[in-house]
Order: C-alpha cells, then structure tokens, then sequence
C-alpha cells in the first residue's frame, strides 16, 4: 500500500493534522515536528511543531542543517547519524500513534498490507527521515497495535 499523497493512505503520511504530545510540548502533525528539529531556538521550534502539512514543509525547507548533519531538541544538538536521533524517531512516532486514536485507527485499517512510500529520500544525509525509516516504523507499530489490540 503506497502511502503516496494521492493515495488512500495518504492518511498516514506525515502531513495530516494529528495533534499529539512529544516530550511535553504539543505537535499538531509530525511533518510539523519533524521540521522543527531542524531549528535550534527552542521557542521557534515550539511554533513549527503546531505546523500542519506543506505550511510545515515549507517553513523548514530552508533550513540547511544537512551541511553539518545537526538537528535539534529544545536547544540541544543531535547528530542525524546518532542512535539518539533514532531514538527520538520512535519515541515520536510511538507519541503519536498512542495519544492520537485517528492516527492508530487509520494504521491498523492498512491490516497486514506492506507499506511503501515513493515520495520521500533514501539518503539519511539529505532527509530528516528516509523512506525506509518512516515505513519500518509504521509497520512496527502497526505489528505492536495488532498485538494488543483487543479481538
């Protein structure tokens, strides 16, 4: 199932309005949150984070972090080669699907199809997230929501 932006699963793309909380701090979308990790003012990070789809895109669009590989968290510098960074990527994506019940229902109803995605990049070093990082997540989560999901 192509999560492609004419798709039906264009749902879960990253551009939706799908307020969650990260870290304590609101998010209206992930495409906002993603985008604001390229801001190293934690105050103008605050207000990306309430972005939604291409408002969100394009307000990070400029930003030129991959000249150093350096992304943010409220100040604090992370590597986007690090296992912290990563890290921070589950700890967003489980964020979401676990606070913002339209989210968790539209991923559960893709049922065991397997997710692609042909609109994003492959190279780490030009993205904030791959391709491949963002479908290996959703199909984690999916396996893990199936699992404890009642019958």
């Amino acid at each position: 199932m192509d999560i492609a932006e004419d798709s039906p699963a264009a749902e879960l793309s990253n551009f939706p309005l799908r307020p969650f909380i990260f870290r304590g701090l609101p998010a209206n979308s992930m495409e906002g949150l993603l985008q604001a990790l390229k801001f190293g003012d934690p105050e103008k990070q605050k207000l990306v984070m309430t972005l939604v789809g291409k408002a969100a895109k394009f307000k990070g669009k400029k930003k030129r972090w991959w000249r150093d590989q350096t992304l943010f968290w409220q100040g604090t510098a992370i590597k986007r080669d690090s296992d912290e960074f990563q890290l921070l990527l589950d700890e967003a994506f489980d964020a979401l699907f676990t606070q913002n019940e339209e989210a968790r229902q539209t991923l559960l109803a893709t049922g065991d199809a397997v997710l692609t995605h042909t609109m994003g990049k492959q190279d780490p070093t030009t993205t904030v997230l791959t391709e491949q990082e963002f479908v290996s997540r959703l199909m984690g989560i999916r396996a893990r929501l199936t699992l404890t999901s009642p019958e």
